[in-house]
């Protein structure tokens, strides 16, 4: 039987999406939660999101932005996970996919500790210089990351299932 995607976030809690792994495709249900914690974000702010609510986010955004367009694009539409995506990774039991987005990471070339404003520079240095050497790094990840890697979700729901009492929804 295959199982339906979850259309509809609509306020359930924590404990009641996962309740719902046998009926509903797990990334559909991950996605859900991703939805649910961008909601808190906005309406409680982003400094009251526990550290696995924002592994949430942070693993999702990859998933998306990554399959979407490459880790290139990961590092321009969502700079702000780019600092804690590979410790994320690990979170979630991931250590391949942790190699492998540190090694799209040490592309950038950013001396010093990673921060936000960093990876925004080195991406508008990247499009400016157009480094071979750099792209080919980023496309050898990208077809990793496709070929090897394609779907977090089933990681990432056992990762919620497994940190449920810090994962407070709605």
């Amino acid at each position: 039987m295959e199982l339906q995607w979850f259309e509809k976030y609509d306020g359930q809690r924590t404990d009641e999406l996962i309740a719902l792994e046998n009926k509903f495709r797990k990334d559909s249900l991950v996605s859900a939660f991703e939805r649910a914690v961008w909601q808190k974000e906005e309406r409680l702010g982003a400094d009251k999101l526990s550290d696995e609510e924002r592994i949430i986010l942070a693993v999702e955004s990859l998933e998306r932005e990554v399959n979407n367009g490459g880790y290139l694009q990961f590092f321009v539409n969502t700079p702000e996970f780019v600092p804690m995506i590979v410790e994320a990774l690990h979170s979630i039991g991931s250590s391949e996919t942790a190699k492998l987005t540190q090694k799209a990471i040490d592309a950038l070339k950013i001396e010093g500790p990673l921060t936000i404003s960093k990876v925004d520079e080195a991406v508008l240095l990247a499009a400016e210089e157009e480094d071979p050497d750099q792209e080919e790094i980023w496309d050898d990840c990208d077809q990793f990351y496709y070929d090897e890697i394609g779907d977090l979700s089933v990681l990432l729901f056992v990762f919620i299932k497994k940190n449920r009492e810090r994962i407070s929804i709605p």
